[in-house]
């Protein structure tokens, strides 16, 4: 097996390295399968050994066969088992006592099918049993192309072709085959270094897979498909390495469409689905996420020509005025956008357009200057002065099959200079993805330029560069759900405006145990009383049993009050809460009409000067633990569906973001005129119901403060209502 110490930079071998970078290959089965995993890495130019195994063939696709795993001539580094679900376990068996690298394995007829096959699940534990140390990819996949080696475990056709020794290219995992089969037919000219389908997973999984990819020197980007996370550790190991190699990672995780999980009783879990749990894991670890085929694709190629991007402002130059206007849309809603030109840059591009072109970004620099290369190239470099992160040139090429494409490469050479003169990234985005062939784009990344498909996927690809650039220029997260996480008191922030005391002799009830029965709901008054004895801002207030009692109850807090009623869970959806209640007179009305909802009243001082009500909540997650939704709270919740999503634990700087990206964010900043939040204080309040969450983060199954009143600056933030479930 030949070195691979200069393949890692670290020198460190990892345990995958065989399989993914083999020397020798044996193909297992004697069907059109094994036969085409043979004629593909010889296709390819394969220089190692391939040796198919069969019990009576004497060759297979031109190679001798051997008759067993025990006759090789050789330990295999790689093996395609491509026999049935049943022999599959018998091989790999053998394989592991030849001291195989490890083995790809093909048969479907494990754990996917255990709903309508008892015989799945049982398999599948088998075979793990059987290969024992040895890795084995699947079962129930494809298996894997290294088009850097040019060695195939893939039953067949593809459409990728064999890098150059030079040469480097994204690797793919991806864990559908039928997808992947499809990634190998692009003709948008990405370069592929490796690309990988991960089957059940039975043993090795997707974050697995990747860290052994990312190591190798001629991986530049890591693209992933995503079902499902195999492992939250392994993922968030892969996402520091990757930060270290500098090799950015773009996933396409599916399930963004599914149902959100049923909601049991917060308005929390009916915000929280599993996709919004799983974009907040891969922002957190500085993955992009992008949702389609072809953004996927553009996003790899963008990041594999220029890597992540330093900010979010963009350029754009076309010869016209339409193009210029659907760029200008494209950019509409997004976070990355064209910033206007100053005087002084657009005075320097003026000059080189004459007094005829309106100077503006997007830029049409119009047809006066077309074909005339020395005119485009100095008015490209006046506007890519502009230190902009990305510069887009919009250019259609014509079909070669009718028309000549000689006056378009003026312009791409003057594009390519300009870049170069200024030390900035260029892209050549064409507005129909046809438009942009496999040619035309190898030589555009030759030049150092990417070419992009497509004008919304070419902004898609733009976003998930700067996302990442971002992601990097910021600490790495520590683990989710609080995996070694200790934090100092600075680090978790304190609460800047004191919480008035309960007065004397209104002491909450006695605080249950953090567990009980699943399923099991303490009633506001004990949840705000959990509440209350973490530290946090909670408005003063008393159960009470009998209108005597609340109006007694009132008398102490002081008027105004709120009334509750105990026991249901959404009172405003019951008409179960009176507000601003000014005197006994109104506080014995409501309690007579409202108690016999509940199981009693809760009368509670009343907040004033409110600007905006938020919803913070935390549902647990059986793969990331606890998870916070932050959101436009009160009655309009689910209708508003504004909301961001954090995994705990997290940081004031974190909560901070997630409010600016609400669109309730205008009220906290004084919209049209009205106060200013308190939203430091909101900020700290926020922490604190997520450091008591993930304090007991074993008990809480959901959490919902809803609404957290946030009053004008210098009034604090206050939770005013409260709804606790708690666990085994």
């Amino acid at each position: 097996m030949r070195a691979l110490y200069g393949v890692f930079g670290s020198g460190a071998l990892h345990r995958l390295d065989r399989l993914l970078r083999p020397r020798s290959i044996a193909v297992i089965g004697g069907g059109a399968f094994a036969a085409n995993v043979v004629a593909q890495s010889h296709k390819m130019g394969f220089d190692g050994a391939v040796w198919p195994v069969h019990s009576s063939k004497d060759e297979i696709a031109g190679a001798r066969a051997f008759r067993s795993v025990a006759d090789l001539p050789g330990a295999p580094d790689a093996s395609f088992v491509g026999v049935n679900r049943y022999a599959s376990v018998e091989i790999v068996g053998s394989l592991r006592e030849r001291n195989a690298g490890g083995a790809v394995c093909f048969a479907a007829g494990f754990k996917e099918t255990e709903h309508y096959d008892s015989d799945g699940a049982r398999l599948q534990d088998e075979l793990v049993r059987a290969a024992g140390e040895m890795p084995i990819i699947g079962p129930n996949c494809y298996g894997l192309i290294n088009y850097a080696d040019g060695a195939l475990l893939w039953p067949d056709q593809h459409g990728g072709r064999r890098l150059e020794p030079d040469q480097r290219g994204a690797a793919i995992i991806t864990q559908s085959s039928n997808i992947a089969i499809n990634l190998t037919m692009q003709k948008r000219g990405l370069p592929i270094a490796f690309l990988m389908t991960a089957g059940n997973q039975a043993q090795t999984g997707l974050s697995e897979m990747a860290c052994g990819l990312i190591e190798d020197e001629r991986v530049s980007v890591l693209g992933l498909h995503i079902e499902g996370f195999d492992s939250v550790a392994g993922f968030e190991h892969l996402a520091r390495r990757a930060r270290e190699l500098k090799k950015p990672v773009v996933a396409m995780k599916v399930g963004r469409s599914e149902q959100a999980r049923a909601a049991t009783i917060s308005h929390t879990a009916s915000l929280a689905g599993s996709h919004a749990a799983s974009d907040a894991f891969l922002s957190r670890l500085g993955i992009a996420r992008v949702e389609t085929i072809p953004s996927f694709l553009e996003a790899l190629k963008l990041l594999h020509v220029t890597g992540p991007l330093a900010g979010r402002r963009l350029s754009s130059m076309s010869c016209s005025g339409g193009e210029a206007s659907v760029m200008a849309d494209s950019a509409e809603g997004r976070r990355i956008y064209f910033p206007p030109i100053t005087d002084a840059h657009k005075a320097r591009v003026q000059e080189t357009l004459g007094p005829l072109v309106a100077v503006a970004n997007p830029l049409d620099y119009n047809t006066f200057i077309w074909g005339n290369e020395p005119a485009l190239t100095a008015a490209f470099t006046a506007m890519a002065s502009g230190g902009f992160d990305l510069n887009f040139l919009v250019l259609d090429f014509p079909r070669g099959d009718r028309c000549s494409d000689e006056s378009w490469w003026p312009t791409v050479r003057a594009f390519e200079a300009a870049q170069k003169a200024n030390g900035s990234k260029g892209a050549v985005v064409a507005s129909l993805a046809e438009n942009l062939s496999e040619d035309h784009a190898i030589d555009l990344m030759e030049r150092g330029v990417a070419p992009l498909n497509g004008i919304a996927e070419a902004f898609d690809a733009a976003e998930a560069a700067a996302f990442v650039g971002e992601a990097w220029q910021r600490p790495s997260s520590p683990p989710v759900g609080g995996r070694g996480a200790e934090r100092s008191e600075a680090e978790r922030g304190t609460l800047s405006v004191a919480c008035p005391p309960l007065r004397p002799g209104f002491a909450g009830p006695p605080l249950p145990p953090m567990g009980g029965e699943e399923g099991n709901q303490p009633d506001e008054a004990i949840a705000k009383s959990l509440l209350t004895a973490a530290g946090l801002c909670v408005p003063a207030g008393r159960r009470a049993l009998t209108p005597d009692e609340a109006v007694a109850v009132a008398g102490d807090l002081g008027f105004p009050v709120a009334l509750k009623v105990l026991g249901i869970a959404h009172k405003s959806e019951h008409g179960a809460v009176r507000l601003n209640l000014k005197d006994a007179g109104a506080v014995r009305a409501a309690a007579d009409d409202l108690l016999r909802l509940g199981t009693g009243l809760y009368v509670e001082r009343m907040i004033e000067g409110g600007v905006a009500e938020l919803i913070v909540g935390v549902t647990r997650d059986p793969l990331f633990g606890p998870v916070m939704t932050i959101g436009s709270g009160g009655v309009l919740v689910e209708l508003l569906k504004d909301s961001a999503t954090l995994l705990l634990p997290t940081t004031c700087e974190a909560i901070e973001a997630a409010l600016r990206s609400l669109r309730l964010f205008a009220l906290l900043d004084g919209y049209r005129g009205r106060p200013q939040a308190d939203l430091q204080t909101a900020i700290d309040a926020i922490e604190g119901i997520a450091r008591f969450a993930l304090e007991h983060a074993g008990a809480i199954e959901e959490l919902d403060v809803n609404p957290l009143i946030v009053c004008e600056k210098g009034k604090g933030a206050w939770i005013a209502d409260a709804l606790l479930v708690v666990g085994q």
